[in-house]
């Protein structure tokens, strides 16, 4: 995560034992750009106990990492209100949806705002230029009296720009200066200018009260613009939050349902774990639980991007927000509140759009100096044309004031020189665009995570984004990640004369009845698939690790079955030479033996294995055409794991079996050494160590919570190919981050100098202070709707 950290936070003295730590949201409002982003930060890692902030200017949130009880969030609010940025701490305890609605009144109160100060500045600057069709023979004479647009610029500055003026005074006052205050110093200046040669006509200055009119047009059109477009890029966040249900159907008996009708209708926050709810066909689940009667279909498209509904019946998962078809059916509540998967989704797509990209660290560094900058350069322009310019190019004086005039040398201190260098100081003042560099990295990342939660692909912070495209070297788990983490029988060999296939799997079946073991449940599973019923059976007996027994009931005759490994039925004396060449091929395909005999004799073999993931194989080769070195760690036997390397085409030396978790970390940090970026995908308890370790931690839904918490990125619909759509999605929202930056810093690299008249002594080319607002408006405006592309361009990708 990158943010920006106190150094003085922790003593050197406290190293070897660091308190715990916390972090604390704080809701900040009144941000215009990344200087005021950056201000708030400092001013934050200025309290006691804070050990890094990060403040994102789109959510208007903050994220304090700080040292438990030694940080006061009411203080934290206090320091960054005083500083003119209005803070209140975040209630952990509200719910998403409540804040949700907070959040959103606030935008839409703002939005209203905005939209009058807007109409409002419209209509004034309509009629100011109505008073301008004199020009073309259309004589109002009240609209072109020069009184009036004195008047019209007057009102524009008390009502639609009175709360410009005052942000960006206060931000001035608190050593904060904004955006605000460029804009508001520059309509300031056109406005003080023109009055001033309204009043003293004497001077024979032009009075361009239409400048001040026309900027706060521009500015607020674009303000406009930004918000709604900043509000459609939370889309995801906020469909995610209203995915969350307010009312659950309790019920007291499960089985006694269907008499109790729809049940009791309570808040779906007071819901406990190991209660029953009911849920009717159209309506959402309501918290995490198990299916205890019932059966439907649920589309869970919101939470992992599948279109088609899944089947559900008793036992299977149904998860908060998803979405009830057919049936009613009654859960098991066994996740409630912030534990359960759609809650932690919200939060984790929250904490992306909060944390930053490493490549914004320097738009943030350049913001914080900026408006300073800006209004030193604003007085070097005023200074070099008033001085310096004119004296030696008095032909560009029309082109700036737009009237004619000789070409002698212009003295010091006259009316026309001090009147262009203003203008031009003006115009530089109102095109710089602080706002662009301080957007253009978390609008990106707001589209980009967005992207993803629909999808199913939950990342957690722009800091992954950026490591994911810089990526080189991917690491694969093999059991429950390449593999499906359970196994399948794959081969059946009955060694009986006459015997069948099935033969041999019924009786095998038959014996395992009532056990748990996975090669069982997969004998099982097997004998289910092919319509098997087991044979009247009975005595089971079963050695832990070793084999099962029973006497089965075989064409009327009680028979004695053993099911083993080898070592098992050798004990039991049983003769396994007729098959021990044939038990050893099978074993060097990775694949375990099972061995069946019948009154002392061996009359079968079965192996299992775990079988490759349907996507596994194309995904592997679509990884490798990117460019990807592949590896793969496996804590399973050599033969196993090389089986695997053989089918996915794969060198032996990039497969290392018999891997321990801190093997694992080993392998990773040795790479990491040579100088590579790694990215490690995983889903066991045994990966969580390596998914720390590793650049990226990728972990399938289905993985274990260990490997969720370490992981930065987690597949949702835990499906192997999604890590390809995962590094697609960060590689085109880093290039938007990128395009972003470049056009932010363009911009103002061309337009603070164009405002500034460096072309008007070749060419009589300058920015009028109306044309300057406009271009900084469309600056800020462009750089949230590239953002906003990035989703067309991601799905015609």
């Amino acid at each position: 995560m990158t943010s920006t950290t106190n150094p003085q936070a922790l003593p050197a003295t406290a190293i070897a034992s660091t308190p715990p730590t916390e972090t604390i949201v704080l809701d900040v409002s009144g941000m215009k750009c990344a200087g005021c982003v950056r201000l708030v930060e400092q001013k934050l890692l200025q309290c006691e106990g804070v050990v890094s902030a990060t403040v994102n200017l789109v959510t208007e949130v903050a994220a304090v990492h700080c040292y438990l009880e030694q940080t006061d969030p009411q203080v934290l609010a206090q320091q960054i209100t005083e500083a003119g940025f209005p803070t209140q701490p975040r209630q952990t305890e509200a719910a998403d949806s409540d804040r949700a609605m907070i959040w959103q009144a606030r935008q839409q109160q703002a939005n209203r705002q905005q939209t009058q100060q807007l109409v409002l500045a419209g209509l004034l600057l309509a009629l100011s230029t109505l008073g301008h069709l004199k020009h073309f023979g259309v004589n109002l004479a009240l609209l072109s009296n020069i009184w009036v647009h004195a008047g019209l610029a007057t009102l524009a500055l008390a009502l639609p720009g009175r709360s410009l003026l005052i942000d960006g005074w206060q931000g001035l006052r608190h050593g904060a200066a904004n955006m605000n205050t460029l804009v508001g110093l520059g309509t300031l200046s056109a406005y003080v200018t023109s009055l001033i040669a309204l009043l003293f006509p004497q001077l024979g200055w032009e009075c361009f009260f239409d400048e001040p009119v026309m900027l706060l047009s521009f500015i607020l059109l674009g303000r406009t613009l930004e918000q709604r477009a900043r509000y459609r890029a939370t889309d995801s966040l906020q469909s995610l939050i209203a995915l969350q249900p307010q009312v659950a159907r309790l019920v007291t008996n499960p089985e006694a349902a269907e008499a109790e009708q729809s049940g009791l209708e309570i808040p779906a926050a007071q819901v406990q774990p190991g209660d029953w709810l009911r849920v009717l066909p159209g309506e959402k689940i309501p918290v995490d639980g198990v299916l205890e009667t019932g059966k439907t279909t649920v589309d869970e498209s919101m939470l992992t991007g599948e279109s088609l509904p899944v089947f559900k019946q008793p036992g299977d998962k149904a998860i908060a927000g998803t979405l009830n078809q057919t049936g009613a059916i009654v859960l098991k509540v066994s996740e409630t509140g912030q534990n359960t998967v759609l809650a932690r989704m919200i939060d984790l797509v929250e904490t992306a759009q909060t944390r930053k990209a490493p490549i914004q660290g320097l738009a943030d560094v350049i913001s914080g100096y900026f408006t300073y900058g800006v209004l030193t350069l604003a007085t070097l322009t005023f200074l070099f044309w008033y001085f310096v310019g004119l004296p030696l190019w008095p032909q560009v004086l029309p082109a700036v004031l737009g009237h004619a005039h000789t070409a002698e040398p212009i003295a010091l201190g006259s009316a026309a020189a001090l009147l262009m260098s203003l203008k031009l100081a003006i115009a530089v003042l109102v095109v710089a665009c602080p706002c662009a560099l301080g957007l253009a990295t978390p609008t990106a990342i707001l589209v980009g995570s967005g992207i993803g939660a629909d999808h199913g692909l939950l990342i957690r912070g722009g800091d992954v984004l950026e490591t994911v495209h810089r990526l080189d070297t991917l690491v694969f788990d093999k059991t429950g990640t390449l593999t499906q983490g359970q196994p399948e029988i794959t081969d059946c060999l009955p060694l009986q004369f006459g015997w069948e296939a099935k033969t041999l799997l019924q009786l095998a079946a038959t014996v395992e009845q009532g056990t748990r073991h996975p090669l069982a449940i997969a004998i099982a599973r097997k004998a289910q698939q092919l319509n098997l019923q087991s044979l009247p059976a009975q005595d089971f007996q079963t050695e832990a690790g070793s084999g099962v027994a029973a006497m089965v009931t075989w064409q009327g005759t009680p028979q004695s079955v053993l099911l083993g490994n080898a070592a098992w039925l050798a004990q039991q004396g049983i003769d396994l030479a007729s098959a021990r060449d044939r038990a050893s091929e099978l074993q060097q395909q990775g694949k375990t033996v099972v061995y069946v005999a019948m009154n002392q004799h061996l009359v079968g073999l079965l192996a299992a294995a775990d079988q490759l993931r349907p996507e596994a194989a194309p995904t592997l080769t679509a990884l490798r055409q990117l460019g990807l070195q592949i590896h793969i760690l496996s804590g399973d036997q050599p033969a196993a794991a090389q089986a695997i390397a053989q089918t996915l085409d794969l060198d032996p030396e990039r497969v290392r079996a018999e891997m321990t978790p801190e093997a694992k970390m080993r392998a990773i940090a040795a790479w990491q050494a040579q100088g590579h970026t790694v990215a490690l995908v995983g889903d066991g308890i045994n990966d969580a160590p390596a998914l720390a370790r590793a650049d990226v931690g990728i972990a399938l839904t289905s993985g274990t919570d260990a490997a969720l918490e370490a992981a930065d990125i987690v597949l949702m619909r835990d499906r192997l190919s999604d890590v390809l759509e995962a590094i697609r999605l960060s590689r085109a929202t880093f290039n938007k981050i990128r395009q972003n930056l470049g056009w932010a810093f363009t911009y103002n690299l061309v337009g603070i100098p164009l405002a500034a008249g460096v072309l008007l002594p070749a060419y009589g080319i300058s920015l009028s202070p109306a044309l300057a607002g406009g271009l900084m408006a469309f600056s800020s405006v462009s750089v949230v709707l590239n953002s906003l592309l990035l989703r067309w361009q991601f799905q015609q990708g």
